[in-house]
């Protein structure tokens, strides 16, 4: 399986980063970070693709990305994907995905929630992007930070079908 990451967001950006680090070692994997995304993980040492970059493998069909997730994703990236618009790798990596009709996973981290962002929230649904904000189960019985991360990170794993053991599921 072939996955590109996107932090388009600086608030929330270690949660886009250690969802590339627990990615399993069997998915080939993919970064890509916004300009104030860069600023807020420059001293991790991964390879990163430049968003300014609209020739890199992920801008194409033929290159064979299996699904995106875009972690934290900010309303300006999600509004534009909303609209068609490809102007940077992330962007034209998402139009990418949505034409070849694979799993893009949006995971917008902002509150509130005004009416356009949920105008284009349901637009993309509709057009089956999911749609899954970083919001704790507390089914799982969370001790901390790095356990709810991991929830969080597990459930984003799961809608796009990678295999885990990140979060303790539900018991009956």
């Amino acid at each position: 399986m072939k996955i590109v990451i996107a932090i388009t967001g600086a608030s929330g950006t270690h949660l886009g980063i250690k969802a590339y680090h627990l990615l399993p070692p069997s998915v080939e994997k993919y970064l890509i970070l916004s300009d104030n995304a860069k600023i807020a993980a420059k001293k991790e040492n991964i390879q990163i693709l430049d968003d300014d970059a609209i020739w890199e493998g992920p801008a194409s069909g033929s290159f064979g990305i299996d699904a995106m997730l875009i972690a934290p994703c900010s309303m300006n990236t999600l509004a534009k994907i909303a609209c068609g618009i490809a102007d940077n790798l992330t962007t034209r990596a998402a139009s990418v995905i949505l034409k070849e009709h694979k799993r893009l996973l949006l995971a917008p981290r902002e509150i509130p929630l005004s009416p356009i962002a949920l105008e284009n929230m349901l637009k993309l649904s509709r057009l089956n992007v999911i749609i899954a904000p970083p919001i704790l189960g507390y089914y799982s019985d969370p001790k901390d930070l790095e356990q709810m991360e991991r929830f969080i990170i597990g459930k984003w794993f799961d809608l796009l079908r990678i295999e885990h053991d990140l979060y303790k599921r539900w018991q009956c």
